[in-house]
């Protein structure tokens, strides 16, 4: 296994690409890939390079569902060549019937498995992800009901998202000595601009054996290297619909980055997935794309290059920690 194109998903047998597709784009407005002709173009472009770990959401799309009907509709006989993910646990306005705000509970599992699963037009999920804590259900309860998956075949791995340190490391200990299917990877923010997981969750998940997927690793695109202090692509997405993040953005930081990237001859892009990819116990990164050109490019930087300890350090300078 070359451990620049694919990685085990942490102790698992799992085998995921360095590059992962985040599809939250799919069916979004506004968007090439609002519907199916765009989504298939990314979905096709994806596989052809390498990528074979699709991450969606019950939640995504212009309404929720969405993106996971193109999805399953973009992959169709090609579904068995990828890993797909999915997750559950967040407030879908009705789409899945009541929830009583226990998204977590063995009742709503049951209901939002079967759910996704007629959306993406297939048998299983290879990677069931709790979207969020659900302070609501114990999780012991929500375990017990994804565990209940696994042992039907409708799930073959679990995962969670947004859980901190003490949440995973307590979520690891009671499906261990319940005897329960574990979860096997964290998907949590994770960034050159937002190190804060490294403070808990990347030590706790390190401990139990779970894999890291970041999301949002390119900062909503700050660290592409196509923005700077002074300019910003015509109708980029940060300067029609966020431009306060372009007011608000650690300039100093993205500039020694940008510094750091032209001395070696990279880009900010093989410098954002590269470093990730360095950090101890992260197995894929997903990022979203909308054309299958962003699709190659984060390819090529997940593939290419390798930091030396000695660029890490001068990475850690310039971009640091949070204590």
């Amino acid at each position: 296994m070359d451990h620049r194109t694919l990685r085990r998903l942490g102790s698992s047998g799992l085998a995921v690409s360095t590059a992962g597709l985040g599809c939250n784009n799919f069916g979004r407005a506004n968007t090439v890939t609002a519907d199916l002709a765009g989504t298939r173009a990314v979905v096709d472009a994806a596989i052809d390079a390498g990528i074979n770990l699709f991450d969606v959401a019950d939640i995504y799309g212009a309404e929720p569902g969405l993106s996971e009907r193109l999805l399953g509709q973009a992959l169709g006989k090609r579904r068995d060549e990828i890993v797909l993910a999915t997750k559950f646990g967040m407030d879908m306005k009705g789409a899945n019937g009541p929830d009583d705000l226990a998204r977590g509970s063995r009742r709503y599992v049951r209901i939002a498995v079967e759910a996704s699963l007629r959306r993406l037009g297939t048998d299983h999920i290879d990677l069931y992800q709790l979207h969020q804590p659900d302070p609501l259900t114990p999780i012991e309860e929500t375990l017990a009901a994804l565990d209940e998956l696994v042992l039907a075949g409708k799930v073959c791995y679990i995962g969670h998202s947004n859980l901190s340190g003490w949440q995973l490391t307590e979520a690891h200990w009671v499906a261990r000595t319940s005897g329960r299917t574990p979860f096997l990877s964290a998907q949590n923010e994770y960034s050159l601009l937002n190190r804060d997981l490294e403070r808990e969750v990347l030590p706790a998940a390190a401990h139990v054996g779970i894999g890291i997927l970041p999301f949002f690793p390119l900062a909503n695109g700050l660290l592409t290297g196509k923005y700077t202090r002074h300019d910003a692509p015509d109708g980029s997405r940060l300067k029609v619909n966020k431009p306060q993040l372009l007011e608000s953005a650690p300039w100093d930081v993205l500039e020694g980055l940008q510094a750091f990237a032209d001395e070696r001859g990279i880009t900010m892009l093989d410098v954002a997935f590269g470093w990730l990819l360095a950090r101890p116990g992260v197995s894929s990164v997903i990022a979203g794309a909308t054309t299958p050109e962003q699709i190659r490019g984060n390819v090529a930087a997940a593939t290419g290059w390798q930091p030396t300890a000695a660029d890490l350090d001068e990475i850690d300078r310039i971009a640091p920690a949070r204590r």
